[in-house]
């Protein structure tokens, strides 16, 4: 029966850059079979379902074949099939959401002039009847 090792296998269908991060993937818990976790020297057979945690969402796969070597993108369905639930798709649209939605570009910590602004104007000291928008200075 043919079989590939773990980190090989997760390398060649592009599902890690390399082979190392594959490895450390796997030593990190983020690689599951059954609920165990996988060490990179396991092997794969045709057939195994596996689960790839990145990120907030949980990825499952589905080994349709074996190969040695590293894969061109077109031919990774061929070799693996993504049977993630819609529920985890749907975290990682949530979490692309969550990322667009937040502060503007530019508008992140106060600027060292904004911030001698900001504390003179809470400190005790402070009199109202300077004028902050006069630029005539």
């Amino acid at each position: 029966m043919a079989e590939e090792r773990v980190d090989k296998y997760l390398f060649a269908v592009r599902i890690y850059k390399t082979r190392s991060v594959a490895a450390d993937a796997c030593k990190s818990g983020r690689v599951k079979m059954n609920g165990v976790e996988l060490k990179p020297s396991r092997t794969f057979h045709v057939g195994d379902v596996f689960t790839v945690r990145k990120g907030p969402v949980t990825y499952t796969y589905k080994v349709l074949q074996l190969s040695g070597n590293r894969l061109g993108a077109k031919l990774v369905p061929d070799y693996l099939q993504d049977i993630t639930s819609p529920e985890q798709l749907e975290l990682l649209e949530l979490a692309r959401l969550a990322a667009q939605s937040g502060r503007d570009r530019g508008t992140g910590r106060p600027t060292k002039k904004d911030r001698r602004d900001i504390e003179t104007f809470i400190s005790d000291d402070y009199d109202p009847s300077i004028d902050w928008d006069d630029d005539e200075d």
